[in-house]
């Protein structure tokens, strides 16, 4: 038997732990300056493992060491919309001295991939590897045009990944009207008869922030009105506390519908306290879609003890919901009073399409083949990915990433989190079921 037979003979689920393990070692940590080591080291192993079976893909460096990768797949049928399948290959920084296996090593333990990367979102880079290769490998051509895109900077914002792709190179995406990418289609176990896997329809809007209030500088030895640390505090501390309302967006009633048919009660998206205490580790991902969010990150101010600054800043998460931005904004400069400068730092849109159509079904019929008890429901990201650049294309994006999770992992506390980690089962299963969905899309 040549090297080539062997090669035809491994499969997706053969490789893609192997293909995982290889993408965390990869350090491709982003600290949102240019000083991340790995990006465009991981576009080019994506591109080695995408030319070694026939595909010729394109290296696009928007700055020094900001590298993506993007290739093209011809389908049986080129007159059909194309179908767009992007992952990011950065990842947030980790302290490996606060992990139980060094975050960069891709070990294998407890029957997980442990690893920076392993949920967010190199498992769902080394599937969607570990298909195209075992479909290219096999002569398997995908009904449609699938265009790949493997994307940097994804965890500061895209402006280096898929914002300059979008910006530049439209082209690329030329004929694509779909896109699957990151958090979504993983599982919640309900009971023995049923486990909800939730695809993601929308995504919150985001207002990362800097507020700035300007005081009198002085000794700090004086008695000081007009202290400008003291003023922002109080402001910082009046949002951080700040529960703003619940707002029932069309996604959050189809997700409480489907629930609640589910748990076999109607649910008030009023009175949630008790929903939420059901739904174990996805409750952090639901509660948030609930309702705006503003959560204070970073203080700055003064140089030295006995001196009172002229000026303290702060920075804040913002996250708003589909259709409530203007209420959002005028709620903060209310909550924050007439002190206090706001300025935006980084701005994105919205997001939320229906949960309908032929994608839907085709995520459903793939999840099904492989677990009879499956059932798909959306829901709202409270975070954001590089949908909100290709949705700007007209492209209808969906957070379809499947994994089969055990019900004790807490899949939701991993993401930016420690010990981050993917069950190798989960792996081979999202590797069945992207399979069956291209053939279904």
């Amino acid at each position: 038997m040549t090297h080539t037979d062997t090669a035809r003979n491994v499969t997706g689920e053969d490789e893609v732990v192997d293909l995982c393990r290889e993408l965390i070692r990869i350090d491709t940590s982003n600290y949102g300056d240019h000083s991340g080591p790995g990006e465009r080291r991981a576009a080019e192993y994506v591109a080695e493992k995408l030319a070694e079976v026939g595909l010729e893909p394109q290296i696009f460096e928007s700055h020094q060491g900001r590298a993506s990768t993007v290739a093209r797949i011809e389908g049986e049928d080129s007159s059909r919309p194309a179908l767009l399948i992007h992952g990011h290959t950065d990842v947030v920084p980790a302290n490996a001295q606060d992990w139980t296996h060094h975050p960069f090593s891709g070990e294998i333990a407890d029957g997980c991939v442990w690893g920076r990367g392993a949920v967010d979102m190199k498992d769902m880079d080394a599937m969607t590897l570990a298909v195209v290769r075992d479909r290219l490998r096999s002569g398997r051509r995908p009904p449609r045009d699938i265009v790949l895109a493997f994307l940097a900077d994804e965890e500061a914002g895209g402006t280096w990944g898929a914002r300059h792709l979008v910006d530049k190179h439209p082209d690329l995406f030329e004929g694509v009207t779909e896109a699957i990418g990151e958090v979504g289609g993983f599982s919640f176990t309900v009971n023995e008869k049923l486990r909800l896997y939730l695809v993601e329809t929308a995504q919150k809007g985001m207002h990362w922030m800097k507020l700035t209030v300007d005081g009198t500088a002085g000794h700090g030895s004086m008695i000081h009105k007009d202290n400008a640390i003291t003023e922002l505090s109080e402001a910082v501390g009046r949002l951080g506390r700040h529960k703003f309302p619940v707002r029932v967006t069309k996604t959050l009633r189809h997700f409480l519908d489907e629930l609640g048919d589910a748990l076999g009660t109607e649910l008030d998206p009023e009175n949630m306290d008790e929903t939420l205490a059901k739904l174990g580790g996805i409750a952090k991902l639901i509660g948030a879609s609930l309702q705006n969010t503003a959560n204070p990150t970073q203080l700055g101010a003064g140089y030295k003890v006995n001196v009172i600054p002229g000026q303290a800043t702060a920075h804040v998460d913002g996250r708003y919901l589909p259709g409530h931005e203007e209420e959002f904004l005028a709620d903060l400069d209310r909550i924050l009073g007439p002190r206090v400068k706001r300025e935006d730092v980084h701005t994105d849109k919205a997001l939320e399409t229906t949960f309908d159509g032929a994608l839907v079904e085709a995520m459903q019929t793939a999840l099904s083949a492989e677990d009879p008890i499956a059932r798909a429901v959306p829901y709202m990201l409270s975070a954001g990915t590089d949908a909100k650049s290709f949705a700007d294309l007209g492209i209808r994006c969906f957070g379809f990433a499947p994994l089969k999770l055990p019900p004790e992992l807490d899949f939701a506390g991993m993401f930016h989190g420690v010990d981050e980690r993917v069950p190798v089962d989960a792996l081979k299963f999202g590797v069945r079921v992207l399979d069956r969905f291209i053939d279904a899309s």
